[in-house]
């Protein structure tokens, strides 16, 4: 008895088609999923490579605020009883006590101890700030400074002083952005036949940094 399952060559051209267009159809999703979550992160490091490859024309205003205060009685006793050779948070209480001062989140933050002071560096994006507490007065001299919104944004492209939550983020961000360079080549190469400026403009974005980074950086 025939095989009736067999394929006929009326039917493979056919299903080659269906499986062109499922996986045009794939690309597509993939690609405008892809552009959805890289969006903002691309818009901000397209931003932020102009304002740092400017960041000498671009002129800001730091601000800086400092406190002199000094640590309660109590808390100094607190501080006192710890005892560190090198680096440690501090005590709970404290560090609570010194975010209502300085309205500045101390958390869990490793400071220097040593016999006669502590000091606690805390940089942040766009920022700047430090804290030193005498052990024995309990006086505290705190510093903050703020250079700005540009500067900040700056700090966010190149993940300093963001810790990690941003850094994974940034990973995210970069996974997604591969993901949409891909399924969009992926996508010349399925449509370049009707295109004939593709691989010309291809070529022309690869070749002219190259170029420029051989003959014009010196």
């Amino acid at each position: 008895m025939p095989d009736t399952t067999a394929e006929t060559p009326e039917q493979t051209p056919s299903r080659r088609g269906k499986s062109a267009s499922s996986w045009g159809r794939t690309l597509i999703a993939w690609h405008w999923i892809s552009s959805a979550v890289s969006l903002v992160g691309m818009l901000l490091f397209a931003i932020t490579g102009i304002t740092l490859n400017h960041a000498s024309q671009i002129e800001t205003e730091p601000e800086t605020r400092s406190i002199l205060t000094e640590l309660p009685s109590d808390l100094r006793a607190v501080l006192n009883q710890q005892e560190h050779d090198d680096e440690a948070a501090l005590p709970g209480e404290v560090a609570q006590w010194l975010s209502s001062e300085t309205s500045y989140s101390i958390g869990a933050r490793k400071a220097e101890w040593s016999d006669d002071e502590v000091y606690l560096s805390m940089p942040g994006p766009g920022r700047d700030a430090w804290l030193a507490i005498d052990r024995e007065s309990g006086e505290i001299e705190f510093e903050e400074t703020r250079r700005g919104m540009i500067s900040y944004l700056n700090d966010l492209h190149k993940g300093r002083n963001t810790g990690p939550a941003w850094r994974w983020t940034l990973d995210l961000f970069a996974i997604a952005t591969l993901v949409f360079c891909i399924t969009g080549l992926l996508l010349l190469i399925q449509h370049a036949r009707r295109r004939r400026m593709t691989w010309p403009l291809v070529g022309l974005g690869f070749i002219a940094p190259f170029i420029v980074a051989v003959l014009l950086i010196h």
